[in-house]
């Protein structure tokens, strides 16, 4: 029988909670998620990718449901899972576009860092990995990854653009600079008022005004059965094993860890979902599938999957089981048929999106300690080489290395965990391998 929030039964974990309470929280996290169904396959079809729109669109819907479900029925945690924020742009511009690799070593590459991540998560390392890599230096990776998420937006608004004397100037003010605008308006008012629809609607309204001004075509048909030829399974797992692809794969495997540790500790922690000892229930069961999240994605065809920071949506309003990442998950079936609605999405209609996940990501670098030259360096370091070089790679393994340096130049030396000094000296390996080969 349903019951209501304040009528629920206790659940196994403790927490009143019902069916009707975790359909409704379920269905609230889709919602403050479902822009990953547009964005994604936008950011990874950038042209000169050679990705499928299509594919993508299918292969971002299929980790969403799969991942969702099982972190839902496996790890029994309020969760959804979806290709991650960040490490798409660093796919597709990075990967593919800077370092000229065929989409399909990419994603070989996503698959290699998968299995890393399974592997890590499976053993004791995952716990001295999470011990020994400061507060600070996570933080500032997600900083850095925000400004980047930003400038991307920017970009595809025409608010900035490529110059040849100044490398970047502000663009032309056009049509798309204008609706991109009026898109982050709409997003944040809704916002403001606490809606679920906030980023759907801004992308929506931006394309409706495009569409009705002439900018945009409509497609011949709305839906169309998914598309599981152009990236399915195609990925080359032996190309992704060159040796100058190492640091990439490392890359993607902290950053994934580093995304996946702080969700479920921050979110965890926020709702009170902690067991006896203080830690985040279940925490390796939900990095298990997050791991598989990442390996699955590869094999999908897009970038890696991972727990959304979105959930707390749903968490907030009672959802404290499975069954709301359950319920999550049956809310993307539709969007496996909703391919050419999403293709006449331009990208000035999604640069709200990107700045405004940018600018959360970068607000958390108030938690930083500036005071300290060993501290702060190293968070600089990372917060702006990721932009400035378009590569999470060199923002995480320059970080690893100055901190490592400094705190013992500065006498901290007892201070760095055994592990970090390790991943430090791991760290100038993959930038030589980077630079000679």
């Amino acid at each position: 029988m349903e019951t209501t929030g304040e009528n629920a039964n206790a659940t196994s974990e403790g927490r009143k909670t019902g069916v009707r309470t975790e359909l409704i929280a379920g269905v609230t996290t889709f919602f403050t998620m479902a822009y990953i169904v547009v964005v994604n396959p936008s950011i990874l079809s950038t042209e000169g990718t050679g990705m499928s729109f299509t594919g993508v669109l299918t292969a971002t819907v299929l980790v969403c449901f799969v991942m969702t479900l099982l972190m839902g029925v496996y790890a029994k945690l309020p969760f959804a899972v979806a290709p991650g924020m960040g490490l798409n742009a660093f796919f597709a511009f990075t990967i593919i576009l800077g370092q000229r690799v065929p989409w399909q070593s990419a994603l070989g590459i996503i698959f290699w860092a998968g299995v890393l991540f399974l592997v890590v998560s499976l053993t004791p390392v995952r716990v001295q990995i999470a011990r020994s890599i400061p507060r600070h230096l996570r933080t500032a990776t997600a900083a850095g990854i925000g400004v980047f998420l930003t400038f991307i937006g920017l970009k595809n608004a025409g608010v900035v653009a490529a110059d040849p004397v100044t490398f970047v100037r502000l663009g032309a003010l056009g049509p798309p600079a204008l609706l991109a605008a009026l898109g982050l308006s709409v997003t944040v008012l809704l916002m403001k008022w606490k809606s679920p629809f906030a980023y759907l609607a801004g992308i929506f309204v931006v394309t409706a005004v495009a569409w009705a001004a002439g900018l945009l075509k409509a497609p011949p048909q709305f839906f169309s059965a998914p598309d599981f030829r152009s990236v399915f399974l195609k990925l080359d797992p032996f190309g992704a094993l060159k040796l100058s692809l190492l640091p990439s794969i490392v890359a993607v495997l902290f950053t994934d860890l580093f995304d996946s540790i702080s969700t479920f500790i921050g979110v965890a922690q926020a709702a009170g979902m902690l067991d006896e000892e203080g830690h985040p229930r279940r925490l390796r069961e939900g990095l298990i599938v997050d791991a598989w999240a990442t390996l699955g994605a590869g094999l999908a065809g897009t970038s890696s999957g991972t727990a959304y920071i979105e959930s707390v949506a749903g968490i907030n309003l009672g959802g404290r089981t499975g069954l709301t990442s359950v319920f999550t998950a049956a809310c993307f079936l539709p969007c496996f048929f909703v391919a050419p609605l999403a293709g006449m999405v331009p990208p000035y209609a999604t640069a709200a999106v990107l700045v405004l996940v940018g600018a959360f990501m970068f607000s958390s670098v108030s938690s930083i300690n500036f005071s300290r030259i060993e501290d702060a360096l190293p968070a600089f370091l990372t917060i702006i080489l990721i932009p400035l070089t378009f590569s999470i790679t060199q923002g995480i393994l320059w970080g690893f290395i100055s901190h490592a340096g400094l705190y013992l130049i500065a006498g901290r030396g007892r201070e760095v965990h055994p592990v970090m000094y390790a991943l430090a000296l791991v760290s100038v390996g993959l930038l030589f391998i980077g630079r000679f080969t």
